[in-house]
């Protein structure tokens, strides 16, 4: 079994909230990140897939086929927004990275799939700090 991670970075704004709490509660729960104005990361997403070698080409996965799966069904689509209110696949979700990296393997899983590979890990890292990994 090979395992091959992709790299892609996206710059994206964000507020952890419950729109039933009071701004106050929302900060005493989620701190500064309950920001009514929202505030932004740059995030680090990181694709593994694993699979077989293909032994007429050599690879797992077509690379260039990779990365285009995963800008056009996330990057095109995350990059300089809004992940509360501008992202398809966030709509009705908490925008913290756990529910960014689950949303992402679901839209990933499958198209990777039909290109004969499996979808890994999931990886986003926020800060240099603080990262989530999500294995399906």
């Amino acid at each position: 079994m090979i395992y091959l991670t992709r790299r892609e970075t996206f710059n994206a704004a964000h507020r952890l909230f419950r729109p039933e709490y009071t701004d106050e509660k929302n900060f005493e729960i989620f701190g500064k990140c309950s920001n009514p104005n929202w505030h932004g990361h740059n995030y680090t997403l990181y694709v593994t897939v694993k699979g077989e070698l293909n032994p007429q080409t050599g690879m797992v996965i077509n690379l260039k086929m990779l990365s285009r799966i995963i800008k056009e069904k996330i990057i095109e689509k995350v990059d300089h927004k809004n992940l509360n209110t501008e992202v398809d696949f966030m709509q009705g979700k908490m925008a913290s990275t756990e529910m960014i990296c689950i949303a992402i393997w679901d839209e990933l899983e499958r198209p990777i799939r039909e290109m004969g590979a499996q979808l890994h890990c999931i990886r986003v890292e926020e800060t240099e700090n603080n990262f989530v990994e999500f294995f399906g």
